[in-house]
């Protein structure tokens, strides 16, 4: 089974935190934390840096780690490191998502996030 290695940016302003709906691919319309695929020889917090940049058009800084999971899903395996991030500049402009939205506490499970990204809710919304 062929194995990903991803990072994923848990933008965090106003005790809100940064959700996007994904606008293609197998999992298109699930939420997710925004981010993506580390490449060959690639350190992870400059994959997300460089990930943001491109589907956010926002720079970002990349703090603490939220914590790595594997999961499984049928045609791959996914290896998902999460971490807390700030924005810098930038706009946060849709260039690959559907949709976003900016999530309170209270609000994390409003949306249908995919079977990896929810594997980290419990531990954000006891730090948010």
């Amino acid at each position: 089974m062929n194995t990903i290695n991803v990072v994923a940016a848990v933008i965090k302003r106003d005790n809100k935190i940064f959700a996007t709906q994904r606008g293609y691919g197998e999992f298109k319309g699930g939420w997710e934390f925004p981010g993506g695929k580390v490449e060959p020889g690639e350190a992870p917090k400059a994959a997300l840096i460089r990930e943001i940049r491109e589907e956010l058009n926002t720079v970002i800084q990349v703090h603490d780690m939220i914590g790595t999971i594997e999961y499984y899903y049928p045609s791959f395996h996914l290896n998902l490191c999460c971490y807390w991030c700030s924005l810098v500049s930038g706009k946060l402009e849709l260039l690959e998502h559907e949709a976003a939205r900016w999530l309170r506490r209270d609000e994390l499970h409003s949306v249908l996030w995919l079977p990896a990204d929810i594997q980290f809710l419990e531990k954000i919304q006891r730090e948010l």
